[in-house]
């Protein structure tokens, strides 16, 4: 398919029926790339009790998947190259119910096994999706960014917001653990067309030049740490956000509402964002206003200052939102081909994750070295700090 007819196509975003299905599918496979974790933070107590484990294992059931995004991330370009994008993406969903009954069965080492299936099957998602945007309709990625980041958010925040009163109910946690696997199903049912469609073709270099193209740009590695500060906030107030604010004196169920309330204000942002994204010169001002925000919500959680607790949940959305599609947009902003971005995508989510992942274990390790939630709530200060810096050095107009 030459340009031309590349773009003649991405016009027809709006009026053509394939397209619907495509974007119903996308929409599906988000909701599939964010439940299975955010549904831990509000019933670790039950699994905790349950199982009988500690509090710094409790935090591994986060880090674990961000680990397997660290490993994973790397492979999933050259694998999506042999199979292709849509076969790619549709095992890994097969894999990720396979992670989702397992980590449900009742037994600690099938919960971490669960678990790590579950990080490697979202990796793949993490990384194609939003190079798969560039091939499908490279002129409209950034309004379908805004579809994947609000559908990812609005489905997370759901999860986070029944999963306290699913764990509490005849299901128990296990159940509480296991109802997003209803997701997957709808979503492979819904990508059948896609396996059955025209195919999109990758043609790249080798993964030995682009490795050793985006291990030299400082440009790429400021990506990558962006990656990492924006979801080491995400992952750390998704699993202890809840825990902070019992100790704060709020209801247990409250509490998990708080988080879905952060959740649902992250949707405005990631839709809009992208979509702003794509039509400023440089994004600096999007830095500066998720900073902000950050700082705001941040402070009135430090300070406890629990009656305001929703407000400082609006403002953690925010930020978490706008920097979310930030970063989920400068891995095509950033590039000139498919290939380059799911490449800058993988690199940039290995790099992150693997700084990531030692947030929700730090807490847990912090909160029982002082037994005090305050020093673990100034690594929200820290991680924001170090996110704008390495956000603005990656919003200057140029690329890897």
């Amino acid at each position: 398919m030459d340009n031309d007819s590349t773009i003649q196509k991405s016009k027809k975003i709006i009026i053509n029926k394939h397209t619907l299905l495509f974007v119903i599918a996308i929409f599906l496979i988000a909701t599939t790339l964010r439940t299975p974790l955010t549904v831990v933070g509000p019933i670790i107590s039950f699994i905790r009790e349950g199982l009988g484990i500690s509090n710094v294992l409790a935090g591994f059931l986060t880090t674990i998947p961000l680990l397997a995004f660290a490993v994973v991330s790397p492979f999933a370009a050259p694998i999506s190259r042999k199979f292709g994008m849509e076969l790619t993406l549709f095992y890994s969903v097969i894999l990720l119910l396979g992670g989702i009954v397992i980590r449900s069965l009742g037994l600690t080492s099938l919960l971490v096994l669960g678990t790590v299936l579950i990080g490697v099957a979202i990796a793949f998602g993490n990384v194609l999706i939003p190079s798969y945007f560039k091939l499908k309709f490279p002129l409209h990625i950034g309004i379908l960014t805004g579809i994947y980041t609000v559908s990812m958010n609005l489905s997370a925040g759901l999860a986070a917001g029944f999963s306290h009163p699913i764990a509490s109910s005849s299901f128990g946690w296990q159940g509480s653990l296991s109802f997003s696997g209803i997701l997957c199903v709808l979503t492979l049912i819904a990508w059948l067309p896609l396996l059955r469609g025209k195919k999109v073709e990758v043609a790249a270099p080798s993964t030995e030049q682009a490795s050793k193209k985006l291990s030299r740009s400082t440009l790429a590695w400021a990506i990558a740490f962006a990656m990492g500060f924006q979801s080491f906030l995400f992952y750390c107030t998704a699993t202890w956000i809840p825990e902070i604010y019992i100790a704060q004196g709020i209801d247990p169920e409250n509490a998990g509402w708080l988080v879905t309330i952060m959740q649902f204000s992250q949707i405005p942002m990631t839709f809009i964002m992208p979509i702003l994204a794509a039509k400023l010169t440089s994004q600096r001002p999007i830095v500066i206003f998720f900073t902000v925000c950050y700082f705001i919500g941040f402070t009135g959680m430090i300070m406890e200052w629990t009656s305001l607790a929703v407000v400082w949940m609006i403002f953690l959305g925010f930020a978490g939102g706008a920097s979310f599609g930030l970063c989920m947009m400068l891995f095509n902003l950033r590039t000139k081909t498919a290939y380059d971005a799911a490449e800058l995508s993988g690199f940039a989510q290995s790099i992150g994750y693997l700084l990531a992942a030692i947030g929700p274990v730090a807490f847990g390790f912090i909160h029982d070295l002082t037994d005090s939630w305050f020093m673990p709530n100034v690594l929200f200060m820290i991680a924001a700090t170090l996110l704008f810096i390495t956000g603005m050095i990656s919003s200057k107009n140029r690329y890897v």
